[in-house]
């Protein structure tokens, strides 16, 4: 397995810290709003990334964080003249939601940066006391200057960044890129205490604190949008391994931009769409598709057109899959026949290319493809007979199917809203039809198929009988 490395540039064998095991980390929400689609990409992807790990025997601890407090949560606590906890039990309840929706499973652990405070306190006491970090009026900063590797993540010259920046004269900062691990109170702001007076502490520690709590000094791998690579997880590199004096994460994951109309979607441009509104009109199951169709490193942009294109995609495979289990239903029991055994081991090729495509920098797109090549493959087999396949050659098949999907997730909501109460009454539909033509009543025959239309299900009559699609 191969991934591609930001700090390296290129692609690095995947050898764990310990093997059979990996440690991720990935940041999570800031919890003010609900996600738009732009953060439901890496939520979706890192969610695969998991999956597939675990898939090839990985035991993997997954840590996602909240941001729980920041200037944004607290804005809109008072303009909603709520508390910040207030909003941020909201919009985390809101959160999975919409993350449930999108298929994606719990991390193995969701902390929230303010049941953090004790750890951040004691890192930054001990960055002060290493000389990293210096107290300015309540206020605690980074001193980037004695980090000699500062940049290395982003691959930036610490002259460059200089050249760029600007200082504050009223920060009483040593340098403009030192940033804040500590922040002093304001009047009617949430602030813990500490050595330094009241304050609140800066997006960057908290992660840090996080990954050496839950996961250790030193990670497999920490994930995120590439927005995050400068300035949060350039910062989180530099105050971590000033910390620990070792080596913060082995390799860093970031996927690509989304995009609306050329720009990259966020809240602060207003070019966004929630998902749960995108959810409405699409489906979450399509925003899913809609994420992996595309290699994770690769810009992506959100269009109606796109989005259409994933759900009827989806849909092959949905129906792929219902035509395969109604034909279970019905198949003969007697084992499989000639040359259906042949068959079934020529599919492990799918599998083969799947791990290939996989296994190379995580390349989804490519595994998707795999995915409806191998439907089209066990549709051809299934139609191409008059003799109705084996009960074992179907189930066979729709193992294989299973099998990759466990990875992708693209199966997840395939019952549809109705669920089993829909695909039980249309087969008990179907099955009133095949009477009525068995009797010749060929007008209750195609009554039957108008009732089936009417709930969303187009029916075909073939030689290996009836299959049925949601329309």
């Amino acid at each position: 397995m191969k991934l591609f490395n930001t700090q390296t540039g290129q692609k690095e064998a995947f050898v764990p810290i310990e093997p059979g095991k990996v440690k991720l980390y990935v940041c999570g929400p800031t919890v003010y709003d609900f996600i738009h689609v732009g953060n439901a990409r890496p939520t979706i992807l890192f969610d695969v990334l998991r999956r597939y790990l675990e898939y090839r025997g990985f035991d993997v601890t997954f840590v996602q964080n909240f941001t729980d407090v920041d200037d944004k949560i607290i804005d809109r606590a008072n303009r909603e003249g709520l508390s910040c906890d207030e909003i941020t039990e909201r919009f985390i309840a809101e959160y999975y939601t919409d993350a449930a929706g999108l298929g994606v499973h719990r991390a193995t652990i969701h902390p929230k940066a303010t049941e953090q405070m004790d750890g951040i306190v004691a890192a930054v006491q001990a960055l002060v006391d290493k000389g990293f970090a210096y107290v300015v009026d309540g206020d605690v900063y980074f001193r980037t200057a004695k980090f000699e590797a500062y940049g290395k993540l982003s691959g930036q010259q610490m002259e460059d960044l200089l050249a760029g920046a600007r200082v504050d004269v009223n920060s009483g900062k040593e340098s403009a890129m030192d940033f804040a691990l500590w922040k002093s109170a304001k009047p009617s702001e949430p602030s813990w205490p500490s050595p330094w007076g009241a304050g609140r502490p800066g997006w960057h520690i908290e992660c840090s604190v996080m990954v050496n709590r839950y996961l250790g000094q030193t990670i497999d791998i920490h994930a995120g949008g590439q927005d995050l690579t400068f300035p949060h997880h350039e910062n989180e590199v530099a105050q971590s391994e000033a910390l620990n004096g070792c080596k913060f994460a082995n390799y860093w994951m970031h996927n690509g931009f989304l995009s609306i109309d050329n720009k990259k979607m966020s809240k602060s441009l207003g070019n966004f769409f929630t998902v749960r509104d995108a959810a409405e009109t699409y489906g979450y199951d399509t925003i899913r598709m809609f994420m992996l169709m595309s290699h994770y490193r690769s810009p992506l942009c959100y269009s109606g057109e796109i989005l259409t294109q994933a759900r009827a995609g989806l849909a092959r495979l949905y129906t792929a899959v219902d035509n395969l289990e109604f034909l279970v239903k019905n198949a003969s029991d007697d084992g499989f026949l000639e040359g259906e055994s042949a068959y079934i081991n020529g599919l492990a090729v799918y599998r083969d290319r799947f791990i290939q495509a996989m296994d190379d920098d995580f390349n989804t797109a490519d595994a998707v493809s795999v995915v409806f090549e191998l439907i089209r493959d066990i549709n051809a087999k299934v139609a191409v007979t008059n003799v109705a396949p084996s009960r074992e050659l179907l189930e066979a098949c729709l193992a294989f199917v299973f099998d990759l999907d466990q990875s992708l997730g693209l199966l997840y909501a395939r019952k549809g809203a109705e669920g089993d109460d829909l695909d039980a009454k249309a087969e008990a539909l179907i099955a009133a039809r095949a009477e009525a033509k068995e009797n010749k009543n060929w007008a209750e025959a195609d009554r039957i198929r108008d009732e089936l239309k009417g709930l969303g299900i187009q029916i075909e009559d073939t030689p290996q009988g009836v299959k049925w699609k949601r329309i």
